[in-house]
């Protein structure tokens, strides 16, 4: 199959160029610059850029990953997929240790069959201070031989954990991940900036959602942010629906590192859904105008954010296109080792998404096969 479209967003390019791609089955084959070297199968309208990359989600279109069942985990990734999500990593929260076993092993059954990316498993090793929408009972110190029976129940499909580096047996812990090729990502963190400096140094190379449930900025304690946001060896997750962090900060940050910001939506069930009650993990939560919050409190539960609105959003708070789009692209496989996504040239997966001239998606392409019309 040989597209050509008047708008490509090639790997490292500043802006949208006309160029062509050729797929042979799921993968790319050739990419160009200008005509296609033969009349085209297809001619895209639009702006064509990646399918979209999002590392931390914990469900969608109604439906949740923190299950047992993976026809439900099938249902939150159909909903990311029709917003142009062509590669998922599913994120369970804080949960009793066997019931975290047999959520994992499922996941895993879904990323050995190619489905999902992998597990991110948010919980249960994380500060009481800054629990979030984590059950404080359920929290607990990182032993090493749990962190290992966890990773050994997802049969490598374990990616990326977040921990709190101040927690007994983290740096242990943290070393223990890099060896294994997972990713440890600091948050939900009361560490002071001594103590996150640490935990880099042993291996972290992650910031879970980056100023949302860890200790602030402050002048003479500057806490995780910023031995996070100095530290070239980590990446920088942010959650940009205008509620976790103002648009304004989260357009600065990207501007001060342009490289290493990763668009996440820790998104949760009522992601492309309606407002109403729902459950993350053991919590109920309330959606009242599209912002998850634990029933009852103030306390954000995850997002109602999709990845494609996070791009809108980026761009609107004056991110220039193409960071916009690496940050939920090209960024996000790199900061997972996530080698043949992310990018519109040859080897990788043939998964891009058509926007529109407001950067909706219109058409997804996923391993070589257009997905159903919405109508």
């Amino acid at each position: 199959m040989l597209l050509h479209a008047d708008r490509i967003l090639f790997p490292d390019a500043a802006a949208p160029v006309a160029g062509w791609i050729e797929i042979a089955g799921d993968r790319i084959v050739a990419t160009g610059v200008g005509d296609a070297p033969r009349p085209a199968d297809a001619e895209l309208a639009g702006l064509v850029v990646p399918g979209y990359v999002d590392v931390h989600s914990h469900g969608g279109g109604g439906a949740s990953f923190v299950t047992e069942d993976p026809d439900v985990a099938r249902r939150a990734l159909a909903a990311h997929r029709r917003c142009g999500v062509t590669t998922m990593v599913a994120s369970l929260v804080t949960g009793a240790p066997a019931d975290l076993e047999r959520q994992v092993s499922c996941l895993a059954g879904l990323a050995a069959s190619g489905e999902l990316a992998g597990v991110h498993l948010e919980g249960p090793w994380l500060a009481t201070e800054y629990k979030g929408a984590h059950p404080p009972q359920l929290l607990a110190d990182p032993e090493p031989a749990a962190v290992a029976r966890l990773l050994d129940a997802g049969r490598g499909a374990v990616r990326m954990v977040t921990i709190a580096p101040e927690r007994p047996g983290a740096l242990e812990s943290i070393r223990l991940m890099a060896e294994r090729g997972v990713v440890a990502a600091i948050g939900h963190t009361d560490a002071d900036y001594d103590t996150c400096r640490a935990a880099i140094d042993a291996g972290a190379t992650g910031a879970t959602h980056l100023f949302n449930a860890m200790a602030p900025l402050r002048h003479r304690e500057p806490g995780p942010v910023l031995a996070l946001w100095e530290d070239r060896r980590v990446f920088l997750e942010l959650i940009m629906d205008g509620v976790h962090v103002r648009p304004e900060l989260v357009a600065f940050v990207m501007a001060s590192e342009p490289d290493r910001v990763v668009l996440v939506t820790d998104a949760m069930a009522a992601a492309g859904s309606a407002d109403g009650d729902y459950v993350l993990g053991e919590l109920p939560v309330e959606v009242r105008d599209g912002v998850a919050r634990i029933a009852g409190t103030d306390t954000i539960a995850g997002s109602t954010l999709t990845l494609d609105r996070a791009v809108r959003n980026a761009v609107a708070a004056g991110v220039p296109l193409a960071q916009a789009v690496r940050a939920a692209t090209a960024l996000p496989a790199d900061y997972l080792g996530l080698a043949e996504v992310g990018r519109l040239a040859p080897g990788k997966c043939a998964d891009l998404v058509v926007l529109d001239d407001a950067l909706a998606p219109v058409r997804v392409l996923h391993r070589g096969e257009w997905l159903p019309s919405a109508d």
